[in-house]
C-alpha cells in the first residue's frame, strides 16, 4: 500500500513507508481555537504537513471554515452559519471560547484580532499558497446543508482561482456524503477525493472506491474497533486517510497498516512521535 501511495501522491509531501503525512485538524486545534487564522498558523509553526478544514456555505455565498451548522459553541451566538452574510459572522469573536480568562491572563500573548474572526477559505488558501514550503489541504464539505450542491461548485470554483483544481493540486476534497463527492468528482475529475466512513457497512462501496480511486477515510475508532475492516483496507491497497489520530498507540496502528495520511489535533506531538520511532512515545 504504501508504494501505491507514493507512486499516485500528489501533494507537497509524499508520505513514506515509516509514516504517514501528518494533517492539523481544524488547525493545531488541541491548543488553539478550532478554524481559526491562529490554530492554522500554529499547525504550521508545529511543522504540519496539511491542514485540514471544514467548510459551510453563508448566506451571501461566501465559503467559512466552520464545523458546527449554529455557533452556540464556538462564538456563543445562536446564529446559523447558512442564514448569516460574512459580515454577521466577521463581527462575531471565534476563539475567546477556548480561553475564557485570557483577559486576565498577564503572561496571555498580545490579542490579535485577525486570529479571533471567522476564517474564509479564501483566506485559508492564501495562507497555503504564500507559505514558505509545501503544504496541503484536505477540505471537508458538511451535509445536510439549505444548499446542497452549490457548496461544492463554489469550492472547485474557487479552487479554480488558485490553479487548484486540477492534477497535481495540494487540495483535496472530504465528505461523508458520498452524493456531494460524486458532485466534486464530475465538477473536478482529476481532484483526490476522500470519502470518510464512520461505520464498516459503508464498505460495500469498495468496489467503487477502487474503481474511481477515491480514498478511503475511516475515523479511528472504526479501525481500532474492528480489525478485519483494517485489513480488508490493506488487502484492497486503497489509500487511506484516517481521522482523528492522537494517542500514540493510535499513531502507531496507522503507521502498522500503512495509512498514507493521519488527521490530528496535535500536529506537533504526532512528527515528534514519528520521529522517536516505532514504539517510542513523544514528548
Amino acid at each position: 500500500m504504501a508504494r501505491m501511495a507514493a507512486a499516485l501522491w500528489r501533494g507537497g509531501r509524499p508520505p513514506t513507508p515509516s509514516r504517514p503525512q501528518v494533517v492539523a485538524h481544524r488547525g493545531a486545534s488541541h491548543a488553539k481555537a478550532e478554524h481559526t487564522l491562529g490554530a492554522y498558523v500554529a499547525a504550521l509553526d508545529e511543522g504540519a504537513e496539511a491542514l485540514e478544514c471544514d467548510v459551510r456555505l453563508t448566506a451571501d455565498g461566501h465559503l467559512v471554515c466552520v464545523h458546527d451548522r449554529d455557533l452556540r459553541r464556538t462564538a456563543n451566538n445562536r446564529g446559523v452559519v447558512s442564514t448569516m452574510r460574512l459580515a454577521e459572522l466577521d463581527d462575531l469573536d471565534f476563539a475567546q471560547w477556548k480561553s475564557p480568562w485570557a483577559d486576565l491572563d498577564d503572561e496571555a500573548p498580545d490579542y490579535d484580532e485577525a486570529h479571533h474572526r471567522v476564517l474564509t477559505l479564501r483566506t485559508l488558501l492564501e495562507t497555503v499558497a504564500d507559505y514558505e514550503r509545501p503544504v496541503d489541504i484536505a477540505i471537508e464539505t458538511k451535509h445536510p446543508t439549505r444548499y446542497a450542491g452549490l457548496v461544492e461548485r463554489r469550492l472547485v470554483e474557487l479552487l479554480a482561482e488558485f490553479g487548484w483544481a486540477g492534477a497535481d493540486s495540494p487540495a483535496r476534497v472530504m465528505s461523508f456524503s458520498w452524493v456531494a463527492m460524486n458532485r466534486v468528482r464530475r465538477l473536478a475529475p482529476d481532484l483526490d477525493i476522500v470519502l470518510l466512513l464512520d461505520h464498516a457497512f459503508s464498505w460495500r462501496m469498495t468496489a467503487a472506491l477502487r474503481e474511481d480511486h477515491w480514498i478511503a477515510g475511516p475515523g479511528i475508532d472504526l479501525l481500532r474497533d474492528q480489525p478485519r475492516f483494517a485489513q480488508r483496507l490493506r488487502k484492497d491497497g486503497l489509500r487511506v486517510h484516517v481521522w482523528v489520530v492522537n494517542t500514540p498507540e493510535d499513531l502507531d496502528l496507522c503507521r502498522e497498516l500503512g495509512v498514507e495520511a493521519i488527521i490530528t489535533d496535535r500536529p506537533r506531538a504526532a512528527i515528534e512521535h514519528y520521529t522517536a520511532g516505532p514504539g517510542r512515545a513523544a514528548r
